[in-house]
């Protein structure tokens, strides 16, 4: 077994949504330390920019484009702007996500603010797998990552439109894996356990914190270097028969709000 190329991703351009800050950042980082070029893609700019401008002053490739993943035709620049500047297309982590978590009772959520949820959750994933997809062709290589959630799978109030969404990404994974697979892409998940972000410290209290952890064995809240490093296993070659997989990076327990 030649493990020299387990992880090499050298020749090989990884799109990251949401790439500027928390698991997006780090899975930008972690991709180009392994050998890609990276794309940090963002609707903050500046911060993408500046993304861009470590994996750059740390030896590796990347550059930063805008993105609404929510407008088609940012998409479709995001796609088009990654093939003129690196030829091609061999990775792409749908990593932007959105939802009220704890604030999407049916009794005051509108149906447009759930109409939105999706739309940034599961469309703009949908879509930019379909813009992808033929560049992967071409490649000969092509790994796609969603970024799901332990909501997907977990039942709390309040959270209808998050969760459902997650939900829908799993199931969207795993049938177009069916799709894709004879092209040579694979497309699988992840879905993260509480991990200290931003979104999380808006929310977390030491008294909260300590409640999750009740049940999670590994007796800590994930980093984004945790699910970073599992969006490397999925894009690299080391996971290349594996499809339609839905993996939970979670400490090995559930961590919900409502604990």
């Amino acid at each position: 077994m030649d493990t020299s190329k387990l992880f090499d991703l050298k020749n090989k351009t990884a799109i990251v949504t949401g790439g500027a800050a928390g698991i997006g950042k780090a899975s930008c980082e972690i991709l180009a330390a392994y050998g890609a070029k990276v794309v940090v893609s963002d609707y903050n700019l500046e911060a993408a920019k500046a993304t861009a401008k470590e994996i750059n002053d740390n030896g590796g490739t990347a550059i930063a484009i805008d993105c609404d993943v929510t407008k088609d035709e940012a998409l479709v620049n995001l796609v088009e702007k990654t093939v003129k500047e690196f030829g091609s297309i061999e990775i792409l982590v749908n990593n932007v996500g959105g939802g009220g978590a704890g604030k999407e009772s049916p009794y005051d959520i509108k149906l447009e603010q759930f109409i939105k949820v999706f739309e940034m959750n599961v469309f703009s994933m949908w879509r930019l797998c379909q813009l992808v997809a033929p560049h992967m062709k071409k490649a000969g290589y092509g790994s796609i990552v969603n970024m799901s959630s332990m909501a997907s799978i977990n039942k709390s109030p309040a959270i209808s439109a998050y969760a459902s969404s997650k939900a829908a990404i799993n199931h969207m994974t795993r049938n177009l894996a069916f799709d894709y697979g004879p092209d040579n892409i694979r497309i699988n998940a992840i879905g993260p356990g509480a991990t200290k972000t931003h979104a999380l410290s808006t929310v977390l209290t030491p008294e909260l914190e300590k409640a999750m952890l009740k049940h999670t064995p590994i007796k800590r809240l994930g980093e984004a270097e945790d699910i970073a490093g599992a969006v490397l296993y999925f894009a690299a070659p080391i996971s290349s028969w594996t499809s339609g997989q839905v993996i939970f990076v979670n400490g090995g327990g559930e961590q919900t709000l409502d604990m």
